[in-house]
């Protein structure tokens, strides 16, 4: 079992008990599970460059993702409805907790110039939304095979009602928060 998964059961689970008052351990917020999207709308156009972002998505989630296709045609962007235009995966259970870890302690602390992620990227139903610029921060992504840099959308989902609950979890997890 991953080490973020027991951590959450011994440690901070008591510890939301005691600050929200909770009935029952069912009560408490839980990670339910993480989201990660690529939008890559050149790969309408370059069939090479949107494999070699599943590749470094599943090298990155140990997952293999799936193509996002566009829904409807946009005649400015030269795009018709079922062209791919980006990746995804959800990860849940073993997986879920083994990215977190990861992200938390080893690929945060990799960006440049990095003082914190933002507290106020809640959207007001206790999911996090957490944006990469780089891709390479990565301990898995391989920088002398990537053919282009892009930015991943991480989304946490959590089982939280409310922000404040989502915040406390993720803190307690480790999440390096920037001061405000």
């Amino acid at each position: 079992m991953a080490v973020l998964a027991l951590e959450y059961k011994e440690e901070i689970l008591p510890k939301l008990m005691e600050k929200f008052k909770y009935k029952s351990v069912m009560a408490a917020p839980k990670i339910e599970k993480i989201v990660l999207n690529v939008g890559i709308g050149e790969a309408k156009d370059d069939q090479k460059l949107l494999d070699s972002v599943v590749e470094e998505l599943a090298a990155i989630t140990g997952q293999k993702p799936v193509v996002t296709r566009a829904k409807r045609s946009v005649a400015n962007f030269r795009l018709r409805t079922g062209m791919p235009i980006g990746v995804k995966v959800t990860l849940r259970g073993e997986l879920m907790w083994e990215f977190l870890y990861k992200l938390i302690n080893v690929t945060i602390p990799r960006i440049r110039d990095f003082r914190g992620v933002s507290p106020k990227a809640f959207d007001g139903r206790g999911n996090y939304n957490l944006g990469i610029k780089e891709h390479i921060v990565f301990p898995e992504v391989n920088i002398d095979k990537v053919q282009k840099v892009h930015g991943l959308e991480i989304t946490i989902v959590t089982s939280a009602k409310t922000d404040e609950e989502a915040f406390e979890l993720l803190k307690l997890m480790g999440m390096p928060f920037r001061e405000q």
